[in-house]
């Protein structure tokens, strides 16, 4: 259990980190706001997405806040149990934590504010790749490491 409490220790980094930022930009950044960090490249900018990435679903009429909500919850609560279990290698219950911290940091905004805050955003230029937060940034990282982890497990397995 000592192992698995380190891996829920990082999953609550995450968390916090990014509640953090949230309240940062969004205290600091008026909504639609864009300020450039890296001209022609990246900016900081306060959105706010009722979906899920990509604003998927922002404009399904509100069940997708209580679709989102449980579907965190489930995959939380599953990734958890599977870093309990103590069978998965060191960089699957890495991203097991990853995904476990993007997931409730964003479950909080969705909870709090009935939307998530996104406040990076990426672009080259015309193109615009959708604003997103530390949350998210955990998420994908999280599933990147998965996949790698898969296929480690089939080379070697």
């Amino acid at each position: 259990m000592r192992k698995a409490a380190g891996w829920f220790g990082l999953a609550l980094v995450v968390i916090v980190l990014d509640q953090l930022t949230k309240l940062y930009f969004n205290g600091s950044y008026q909504y639609g706001e864009v300020r450039p960090v890296i001209d022609g490249l990246f900016n900081f900018v306060l959105v706010y997405n009722p979906g899920a990435a990509f604003n998927f679903l922002a404009d399904a009429g509100g069940w997708q806040r209580h679709f989102f909500t449980v579907l965190a919850l489930a995959v939380a609560g599953w990734l958890g149990w599977q870093i309990c279990r103590a069978r998965q290698s060191t960089l699957m219950n890495l991203a097991a934590a990853l995904i476990i911290g993007g997931a409730l940091g964003n479950l909080v905004d969705r909870v709090i504010h009935s939307h998530v805050i996104d406040f990076i955003q990426v672009y080259w230029r015309t193109f615009y790749w959708p604003a997103f937060n530390i949350a998210d940034s955990a998420i994908c990282v999280g599933a990147v490491l998965m996949v790698i982890d898969g296929f480690r497990k089939e080379r070697n397995g």
